[in-house]
C-alpha cells in the first residue's frame, strides 16, 4: 500500500454545503442540531403515519435500529449535510415498514406470493453491474425495483405519483447536489431501477449503511437483510403483471448462501472486470459517497483483500459448494457488444431474448451515451494501490476466468 491522497485534495464541497456543515460547528457539534435518537425517530414516525406495527418478517428489527443509531453516532464523524442525509434515511426507513407492514396485513395473500426464479446480478463494484441491471431491465419480460419503488413500494394514501417520485430525489438525486462528481461514477435518478442496497435500507441492517460511513464497530445482519428483501418484492408483485425480477449488488458476492437460501431457483449473473480497473475506482466510488456525509473519512486499508474476495467466490463455485446457477459475463464483451452479450447470458439461462429487448438495448444506450455527465478519474496510485500487488493476488482469477487485462 502506497499513500492515499486526502479527499480535501481531490474535491471541492459546494458553498451551500460548507455553509450547512459550518451551521452544525457555530453550535458545537452537528449533534446539537440534528437527533439520532431512536426513541425520537420512532415517535415521529408512528406520528407522521398513525401506524405503530413496524413487522416482524425480518426478526429483530428495533434492535438493529437502535444498533445502527447508535453506530453512527459513536464511529461515524457525520457532519450537518451528513446527519440531515441519514436522519432521513432512518425516518423514512421506519414509515416504509409501517406502511409495508400494514399493507400486509390487509392483503395476507401478499405473505404467499413465490418470488420466481430471479436475476441476481453481482461481481466486484465497478465491473460494469449497474449498466447490465439497467439493460436486463428492459427485458418486457423482466422487472426492476425502481428508485421511487424502493424509497415507497406503499405509499401513503393518497400520495400522488409524481409526488412520490419528487419525494424521492433527496435520496437519488440529493447526492449529487451535495458533491457533484458523483454523477461521474454513478447514475441517480427516481425513475430508474436501483440496487437492493437501497430496496434493504429499511432492514436497518444491509450495505447501504456500511457504504455511506464508516462503521467500524458494526456489522450487517445479512439473514434480516434478505428477508426484507423478499417482502418487498412480494408486496410489489401482488396483483402485478408476471414478471422475473432482476436485481442487483456488489454486496451479494458476501452472501451468495443467504441468495440462494431465499431464491432456491435464482440464476446469478456475474460480472468479471479487470480488478486493475476495479479495485481503485471501487475504492473511489466508496470514498466519494462517505466523504458527502463527512469530513474524516477513513481510507487505510479499504482497498485490502481484494484478491481474496475474488478467488474465495470462484473456488467455492469451483467446489460446487454453490449450486450451478452461475452464467459469468465479461465487462469487455458488454462494452463492445451489449447485445450480444445479453442474448449469450439468455441463452445459458435458456431464456428467450426478445427482437424489442435488443431494440429497446440499442435506443437506451443511443440515448445515454458513455460519460456524458464527464469521466470518472481515477489511477491505483492515488489510492494507495500497487499495481504490481494487485495483478500478482489476483492472478489466479483473472487467469481462470480468461478475464481481459485493461493495462
Amino acid at each position: 500500500m502506497g499513500t492515499i491522497q486526502g479527499l480535501a485534495e481531490i474535491y471541492q464541497r459546494p458553498d451551500w454545503v460548507r455553509r450547512v456543515n459550518a451551521m452544525g460547528e457555530s453550535v458545537g457539534g452537528a449533534r446539537h442540531l440534528i437527533s439520532l435518537d431512536p426513541d425520537v425517530l420512532i415517535e415521529q414516525a408512528t406520528r407522521a403515519t398513525d401506524l405503530h406495527d413496524f413487522g416482524d418478517f425480518d426478526g429483530d428489527w428495533r434492535g438493529r435500529f437502535e444498533s445502527l443509531c447508535g453506530a453512527l453516532e459513536r464511529d461515524a464523524a457525520l457532519n450537518t449535510v451528513g446527519r440531515l442525509m441519514c436522519r432521513q434515511e432512518l425516518q423514512r426507513g421506519l414509515c416504509t415498514r409501517l406502511l409495508l407492514t400494514e399493507r400486509r396485513r390487509q392483503a395476507p395473500a401478499i405473505a404467499a406470493e413465490d418470488v420466481v426464479a430471479p436475476l441476481i446480478i453481482t461481481g466486484p463494484a465497478r465491473s460494469g453491474t449497474s449498466i447490465l441491471f439497467e439493460l436486463i431491465a428492459l427485458d418486457p419480460n423482466a422487472r426492476g425495483v425502481l428508485a421511487t419503488e424502493a424509497a415507497h413500494p406503499v405509499p401513503a394514501s393518497g400520495a400522488e405519483p409524481d409526488a412520490v417520485l419528487a419525494m424521492t430525489e433527496c435520496e437519488q438525486e440529493f447526492w449529487m447536489d451535495v458533491q457533484p462528481e458523483i454523477s461521474t461514477i454513478h447514475d441517480f435518478g427516481s425513475n430508474i431501477p436501483v440496487e437492493c442496497v437501497t430496496i434493504t435500507l429499511p432492514s436497518f441492517s444491509g450495505g447501504h449503511w456500511f457504504m455511506v460511513a464508516n462503521l467500524e464497530h458494526w456489522a450487517p445482519d445479512f439473514a434480516a437483510t434478505m428477508a426484507y428483501h423478499r417482502a418487498v418484492l412480494q408486496t410489489l408483485q401482488h396483483g402485478a403483471k408476471p414478471a422475473t425480477w432482476v436485481v442487483k449488488t456488489p454486496v451479494y458476492m458476501m452472501m451468495l448462501e443467504l441468495a440462494f437460501e431465499t431464491y432456491p431457483d435464482a440464476w446469478i449473473l456475474h460480472t468479471h472486470r479487470d480488478p486493475l480497473k476495479t479495485a481503485p475506482s471501487g475504492l473511489s466510488t466508496l470514498a466519494t459517497v462517505r466523504w458527502e456525509r463527512s469530513d474524516a473519512v477513513a481510507l487505510e486499508g479499504m482497498g485490502d483483500g481484494t484478491g481474496s474476495m475474488l478467488t474465495h467466490v470462484m473456488d467455492r463455485r469451483a467446489s460446487g459448494e454453490l449450486p450451478d446457477r452461475f452464467v459469468d459475463i465479461h465487462f469487455a464483451k458488454l462494452m463492445a457488444d451489449p447485445v450480444g452479450a445479453i442474448e449469450e447470458a439468455y441463452a445459458s439461462m435458456n431464456r428467450p431474448f426478445l427482437p424489442e429487448h435488443a431494440e429497446a438495448i440499442q435506443r437506451y444506450l443511443a440515448e445515454k451515451p458513455k460519460d456524458r455527465h464527464g469521466k470518472h478519474r481515477y489511477s491505483p496510485e492515488q489510492w494507495g494501490l500497487d499495481p504490481a500487488e494487485i495483478r500478482a493476488s489476483t492472478r489466479r482469477y483473472t487467469d481462470h476466468y480468461g478475464v481481459a487485462l485493461e493495462g
